[in-house]
């Protein structure tokens, strides 16, 4: 992999990287939004218990998407990482090279093809 591209995924992963923590950021302020709390209301007696269930799974939903952007935020400073130590682009588990086509689709990716592959077919097998 030449400079030019190195530089390429780079600013890829920092872009990648600013609209994730941006993400973030929203759900962490959505996260706390609920009937009760819009309403300046602190009884939760005055409403139906649907409206109660809804703001439940709303906050659950917005703490599972919060959760996975956090993971791929993870996988990215790893990947700057090794960027930063020459590393970026061979797989972590046999060295081997990482094809540009599959970083260009997933430039966070520490591994080949080929022991992706295996990793996912021994996780369901």
């Amino acid at each position: 992999m030449n400079k030019r591209d190195l530089k390429k995924f780079e600013k890829l992963l920092l872009e990648k990287r600013k609209k994730l923590i941006e993400e973030i950021g929203t759900f962490t302020e959505r996260g706390g939004d609920t009937i009760k709390n819009s309403s300046g209301n602190l009884s939760s007696h005055t409403y139906h218990m649907a409206d109660i269930g809804t703001d439940a799974q709303e906050r659950e939903k917005t703490f599972l998407f919060a959760s996975k952007s956090g993971r791929l935020l993870y996988h990215i400073d790893e990947a700057l990482r090794r960027l930063q130590n020459n590393t970026y682009g061979k797989c972590v588990v046999c060295g081997a090279e990482i094809s540009l086509e599959r970083l260009n689709v997933v430039p966070h990716a520490r591994m080949c093809i080929k022991c992706k592959e295996k990793e996912e077919q021994s996780k369901s097998g």
